[in-house]
């Protein structure tokens, strides 16, 4: 999978993003929240996004999603406008998002009774996916009665349930401890590498973003820009000794040198990966 944009095709392109723009508009003011966004995503593309505070990555997600209207510009999926949520789109916010009142199972299943799959059909499907991130042995019990983490894995196969073409993902794991985090990281690469499924990626976690995408979009803030679209050279299968490696740092350096040229005191200090996948073995868990 290494180096394989370069390749590709404009057969391989999934997503198309001309000219975006975004204007929030009140009585006081008009505030430019993105401007002549330009980008595209592939087929199986690992994709993510970064910037500093209020650069308006989750402004950019959610109008991926159909969540919110864009003021300029297009968004095109499979060569068709996106003027809405659609099924062809899965989503996994930060908070989990799971009904409380229904079991692991029920909650995979709702997406798909919805989309009119017979109960037995979902209920089978819904069964499948828990199997694939390990926690069918949780099929009955409700969400009180997972850790986070387990959370989220459930709220990323509801997402995927519907066989989506493109899963978008706002900081999934900015709620979760650093340990917790990290087992994510490995399962979520897991997930992709078994499925076709195209992933964006929201994250403030730079060395998150390099440890798991094929390529990072920089945006720069206020109003959010593309500043620059930067293929990771990290060989893949990833891996927890990789993030000393030469092309690791190397990639850190030029993210910093472009996300803390001018630096926000509103951002946050990132929690390190080299620090937290000390913790963590190579092992999926």
């Amino acid at each position: 999978m290494q180096a394989r944009f370069g390749r590709l095709k404009a057969r391989d392109v999934i997503l198309t993003v001309n000219n975006l723009g975004k204007v929030f508009s009140s009585r006081q003011k008009e505030t430019v929240a993105l401007r002549h966004v330009n980008f595209r995503t592939h087929r199986r593309e690992f994709l993510c996004v970064i910037g500093p505070s209020g650069c308006g990555k989750s402004t950019l997600v959610r109008i991926l999603a159909g969540l919110e209207d864009k003021t300029s510009g297009e968004v095109l999926l499979n060569g068709k406008p996106v003027s809405g949520p659609g099924r062809d789109r899965g989503m996994v916010f930060q908070s989990y998002t799971l009904f409380p009142w229904l079991t692991v199972k029920k909650n995979v299943m709702f997406g798909l009774e919805v989309n009119d799959h017979a109960k037995s059909e979902a209920e089978r499907h819904a069964l499948e996916w828990l199997q694939i991130v390990g926690l069918e042995k949780f099929a009955d019990a409700y969400p009180h009665q997972l850790s986070g983490g387990m959370k989220q894995r459930v709220a990323i196969v509801r997402a995927l349930a519907n066989q989506p073409s493109i899963l978008l993902m706002d900081e999934p794991f900015g709620a979760l401890d650093a340990q917790t985090r990290c087992r994510m990281q490995t399962h979520l690469l897991e997930i992709w590498r078994k499925i076709d499924i195209t992933i964006i990626f929201i994250t403030h976690d730079l060395e998150e973003a390099i440890f798991l995408a094929d390529r990072i979009l920089v945006l720069k803030a206020h109003p959010g820009e593309v500043q620059e679209l930067i293929e990771v050279p990290v060989p893949r299968p990833r891996h927890a000794g990789q993030i000393t490696s030469e092309a690791f740092l190397a990639t850190k350096l030029r993210l910093e040198s472009l996300i803390y040229s001018a630096p926000d005191e509103d951002e946050p200090d990132s929690p390190s990966i080299v620090t937290r996948m000390s913790h963590v073995t190579d092992d999926v868990e």
